[in-house]
């Protein structure tokens, strides 16, 4: 088996439209598909990230439970994102009001990265790759 690349990350949130006008409208993701499963009284709205054919799909359901809060607790840690001028994108984000974390540098790669975090307090990473 060679796996070739993600081909999309499941969000589950506790508020959909909250959510929805976040990963749309704040950081500007496409819609690809947007879906209403009254059988599960839950919504699926398909995402595409960039250019790229890598999606997001953002799903609600009545009551989801919520997640453990511990940074270093097993299972997803976060998610990240590549962008092309670090400087820029935190201005914008933060002009959104969009609270973001102090941007650091991997000692590791030379990246520039930050953190913030959607509207559940999932954590969300944006790296700028080093030259």
């Amino acid at each position: 088996m060679n796996i070739d690349r993600i081909h999309h990350v499941a969000i589950i949130s506790s508020n959909y439209e909250r959510s929805k006008h976040f990963y749309v409208d704040l950081l500007g993701m496409t819609i690809v598909n947007e879906t209403y499963r009254a059988e599960r009284d839950s919504y699926k709205l398909d995402l595409r990230i960039g250019q790229t054919d890598q999606q997001i799909e953002l799903f609600s359901f009545p009551n989801p439970p919520v997640r453990v809060n511990k940074p270093e607790a097993r299972g997803l840690r976060h998610l990240a994102f590549v962008v092309g001028d670090m400087d820029e994108s935190v201005k914008e984000l933060e002009s959104k009001g969009i609270t973001i974390e102090p941007v650091r540098i991997d000692p590791l790669t030379g990246d520039r990265y930050t953190f913030f975090a959607d509207p559940d307090g999932l954590p969300l990473e944006l790296v700028e790759h080093a030259e």
